[in-house]
């Protein structure tokens, strides 16, 4: 027996460090992250007191096939049993190491965990592969090389207990007893104790600190978890709190406008509208949304002609999120988007459709492939007239690891527009502002440290975009078009804001144009609006029906309602006028409330019967 008791215990204590150890790298690799955010160094440590419970539970998991092994060894001693037993602890040890690196790369970009949801871009590894920058790929694999072999061979040199094949001295009812209490002591373990309630995800979140509560969690809990909920509908159980009809009609009534009319901003009865789709661009890389000079000093020229909207937000994370809400008017969904499911395609509205059905000529250019998130599938669901990719571009066309760069492609737009059949509505996708930044040119911008590689790209498309304008605004067409320049979604920057806040989901949105009106030219709309809000706006202006378009609102009518929302994988965010509220549904968490607490009560019950609304909505689709 003592074989047994020091082979599990031994294993137990592995994996615990094997969680030190990858929870310490993970701390280490964001260091200049912590340090920013200037967070203490005793709260740093309670990261591994919180994590400690859910770590317990995940190495229980674990510890179930050795369980079983070591208790088969108990009555029948075979070699090729410790053999099994050794396999399956490295092939754990490569998939965990996988899990953690993946996660570490992942933060930078996603400011979240590995969850079911980002294992859906894995369906396409060579999108992946284009998306990573080569160095970061290369020190991350490493990594995972490294962790893995580190650990196979502690595991085989301190951990292994091999058991012979001589007959168990023990008594059978000894070995009965000391098997029966092994099981019992790993179902509590699993479990997270006696309590009534078995632990959760939500047992390690305890900071401020959105990294913090990242490290805490265990990512092999969690991406488990996540991919047994993605199977399950039960997972959204946590946003269905307020009955179906009291939600509902609480929703409509935030959606209720006591008097449906339209400021007009064109004074072309159908002018062309363009939008240009910035990838990835936050408000504060905008001087006059709190961004620092000379970042982006092109736009800044475009609003002296333009209408600024300062508090615009991406509902969204992600690009397929963004082109949903711009073109359906659907805003982002918490758990899935809805490229990810063509069967609801046909349930939602298009804009694109509806420009359609009145003479407008439909197009959409980008410079990469859009094939990612499977987004081609949704925009051709849309019936565009024209979709122009990579690989409609010369193949003699300087590109990068994604696709054509910004500057080529905006050549190329800038030529064919002037060709389209007006009236026409048309959209070209950025994408230098994507990582690997792998754009031509300098990189001035030394004097941002934080994502300096993003803002440098994002510095070098507003160079493409300045360009565009000094050409287009001398063609014939600049008179009979608008152009609202917007963000797909927001992107970590340098101000570092985090992913659970409305700082961090801010989007540019400006509108400008020959066809714009001279009494809106450099002036600023202050009202709370979202990226999904376009559609209503448009079809709006144009004097068209908006009814499909229930979630979106017509932001040129004064007695519009005033609200946010955005997703968060486990909840929402909320924006009133008067405060605002992020919490996380599934962990019943608050990230932020900033509200009069008067006020606190009304602010999360309208956000979760807004999110309640949409998921449920969408599952009917």
């Amino acid at each position: 027996m003592k074989h047994f008791i020091r082979a599990l215990s031994g294993l137990l204590i592995f994996w615990l460090l094997f969680f030190t150890v990858e929870r310490t790298i993970f701390l280490l690799w964001y260091t200049k992250t912590i340090l920013r955010e200037s967070i203490p160094f005793t709260e740093l440590l309670n990261v591994y007191w919180y994590a400690f419970k859910l770590d317990l539970s995940t190495a229980a998991y674990i510890l179930i096939v050795p369980v079983l092994l070591l208790s088969v060894q108990q009555f029948y001693r075979k070699k090729w049993i410790s053999r099994v037993h050794t396999l399956y602890t490295a092939v754990v040890i490569i998939l965990y190491s996988f899990i953690a690196v993946g996660e570490i790369g992942l933060f930078k970009e996603w400011n979240t965990k590995l969850s079911f949801k980002a294992l859906l871009y894995l369906q396409r590894p060579d999108e992946v592969m284009n998306s990573v920058q080569t160095s970061d790929f290369i020190m991350l694999f490493s990594l995972v090389v490294l962790l893995s072999v580190c650990f196979i061979y502690l595991y085989i040199q301190f951990f292994h207990i091999e058991i012979n094949n001589s007959k168990p001295k023990s008594h059978l009812s000894l070995r009965i007893v000391f098997i029966t209490i092994a099981w019992m002591l790993l179902f509590v373990s699993i479990r997270g104790g006696l309590g009534e309630i078995p632990i959760t995800a939500s047992n390690s979140y305890f900071s401020k600190h959105h990294i913090l509560n990242i490290a805490a969690v265990n990512p092999g809990y969690n991406i488990v978890f996540s991919i047994l909920n993605h199977t399950n509908l039960s997972e959204l159980e946590p946003f269905f709190k307020w009955p179906e009809e009291e939600a509902l009609k609480m929703v409509k009534e935030m959606h209720e406008v006591p008097k449906d009319t339209t400021v007009r901003i064109s004074w072309v009865e159908r002018p062309n509208i363009v939008f240009i789709l910035l990838e990835s661009w936050p408000g504060d890389v905008i001087e006059s949304l709190g961004g620092e000079p000379g970042i982006t000093p092109q736009f800044k020229k475009l609003e002296s002609e333009g209408l600024l909207f300062t508090n615009f937000f991406a509902s969204g994370n992600r690009s397929q999120q963004g082109n949903a809400s711009i073109f359906a008017g659907l805003p982002a969904l918490p758990m899935t988007t809805l490229s990810d499911h063509p069967e609801k395609y046909a349930a939602v509205p298009s804009l694109v459709k509806a420009l359609n059905s009145e003479g407008y000529y439909t197009s959409f250019y980008f410079g990469g492939q859009l094939i990612y998130g499977n987004l081609k599938s949704f925009l051709v669901s849309n019936e565009f007239d024209l979709i122009v990719e990579e690989d409609d571009f010369d193949v003699e066309m300087t590109r990068g690891k994604l696709g054509v760069h910004d500057e080529f492609v905006f050549e190329r737009y800038a030529h064919d527009m002037q060709q389209m059949q007006q009236p026409f509505f048309s959209t070209v996708f950025t994408l230098s502002s994507h990582s690997p930044y792998d754009y031509p040119g300098e990189r001035p911008i030394d004097w941002i440290k934080v994502e300096q590689k993003f803002v440098n790209s994002v510095h070098y498309t507003d160079r493409c975009l300045g360009n565009f304008f000094n050409e287009i605004s001398e063609s014939e067409i600049w008179e009979n078009t608008l152009f609202l320049i917007m963000s797909d979604h927001s992107h970590l920057s340098y101000r570092s804001y985090p992913l659970v806040s409305f700082e961090y989901h801010r989007i540019p949105l400006l509108i400008t144009g020959g066809a714009l009106k001279d009494e809106f030219k450099g002036e600023k709309l202050e009202g709370i609006y979202s990226n999904h809000d376009i559609p209503a706006t448009i079809l709006k202006q144009l004097d068209l029906p908006a009814n499909d378009y229930h979630w979106s609102r017509n932001m040129f009518n004064p007695y519009s309602p005033q609200f946010a929302f955005f997703e968060l994988t486990d909840g929402f965010g909320w924006k009133r006028p008067y405060g605002e509220l992020v919490k996380s549904v599934a962990n019943n968490w608050y990230y932020k409330k900033n509200a009069p607490k008067d006020h606190l009560p009304l602010l999360e019950k309208e956000g979760q019967v807004y999110t309640q609304q949409l998921i449920r909505e969408f599952l009917s689709y």
